[in-house]
């Protein structure tokens, strides 16, 4: 049985999500103790419940210690199947943050799987949708990972709601290399909002232009999503850069109180910063693509404006499973990682 510390450097969610996709992949036993111990209030928390539970799905894992705000689990995994499933977080938790376990194990999986899950789509503390359909996905896709993602409804803080659908072919992965960003050929973006003016996606629209006009042309979709579309009022802003070599990212979620310009604001200068520093991830692609560099054939490569708290302890916890060799060093503003599975 493998011993995690969960509470190791960043000492969140993604130690924990990851840790139970990896007991998946290899078929380890996992023991997990002090579980968010940092955290208030710590141990498991909803969505934690429903991003095991659905990993242990696939799996056919045993599960001990599955309960709310438990501060230990052993996860046993059994062997990684294909098929169809149904998930709900049960509040406005993330279910982008579910997926972040679930797609790992997905592609490694022996046959197609196909994943219907209800929660928040859009909401603080973890990647808008948009980001993952139009920055991450990409990315993944150079690896040769065929994901395909449905939005059929958008859902927000407090109620959730929101509904996406994922479909999955099982592949084994590629290295990801972009040593340098290249030219930046354009920058896209959607700002929406639901169940509010409209005036507040314009408003965002503007902003987020205005601040990034002089590095290249900047298109921006508005959308004004109805009852339909979307349960309850929210919205967020996600804006994109496609480089010769690479796709960058920068996002942010509306928040009750928070003007639209500072929330597009927010969203374009963390963009901003990334083209300038010469960056080929983004930070946040840059701590969510290591588990999928791990699982490659080859060495990846990347240059990071920096390494984050994610993305380090993300580091650690991949070595306790494979015999990663990995080096870091500085190249510009930025950081280089270089990535040789064992």
């Amino acid at each position: 049985m493998r011993e995690i510390d969960g509470s190791y450097g960043e000492g969140g969610g993604q130690l924990l999500r990851t840790a139970c996709a990896l007991a998946a992949i290899t078929g380890e036993t996992v023991r997990l103790r002090n579980i968010r111990a940092r955290r208030a209030p710590p141990g498991l928390a909803p969505q934690h419940l429903t991003a095991v539970t659905a990993v242990a799905a696939l799996c056919d894992a045993q599960v001990e210690g599955l309960e709310l705000r438990s501060p230990e689990l052993i996860f046993r995994p059994g062997r990684l199947r294909g098929g169809e499933f149904r998930f709900d977080v049960g509040t406005a938790g993330s279910v982008m943050l579910v997926l972040q376990a679930l797609l790992p194990a997905a592609l490694a999986a022996g046959a197609p799987v196909r994943i219907h899950l209800t929660g928040g789509t859009d909401v603080r503390g973890a990647p808008p949708l948009d980001y993952l359909r139009f920055v991450l996905l990409p990315l993944l896709a150079q690896m040769g990972a065929e994901v395909e993602l449905t939005l059929q409804r958008r859902g927000y803080y407090p109620r959730g709601g929101g509904e996406v659908e994922v479909a999955v072919q099982p592949r084994r992965l590629k290295p990801l290399r972009i040593e340098a960003p290249g030219a930046v050929k354009e920058i896209r973006g959607i700002a929406h909002v639901s169940n509010l003016p409209a005036h507040i996606v314009t408003r965002m629209q503007q902003t987020a232009v205005r601040m990034l006009a002089d590095i290249a042309r900047v298109e921006i979709e508005q959308q004004i999503l109805g009852r339909d579309q979307a349960i309850g009022q929210g919205g967020a802003i996600v804006l994109w850069a496609r480089t010769a070599h690479t796709l960058l990212g920068g996002s942010e979620v509306a928040q009750r109180g928070i003007p639209a310009e500072r929330i597009a604001g927010t969203a374009a200068q963390a963009l901003r910063e990334e083209i300038i520093a010469g960056a080929t991830l983004d930070i946040h692609a840059s701590d969510q693509i290591l588990i999928y560099a791990a699982l490659a054939q080859g060495t990846s490569c990347f240059l990071a404006r920096t390494l984050s708290s994610h993305a380090q302890t993300a580091l650690w916890l991949l070595r306790q499973f494979f015999p990663l060799r990995v080096n870091t060093r500085p190249a510009g503003a930025c950081t280089r990682v270089d990535m040789e599975p064992g």
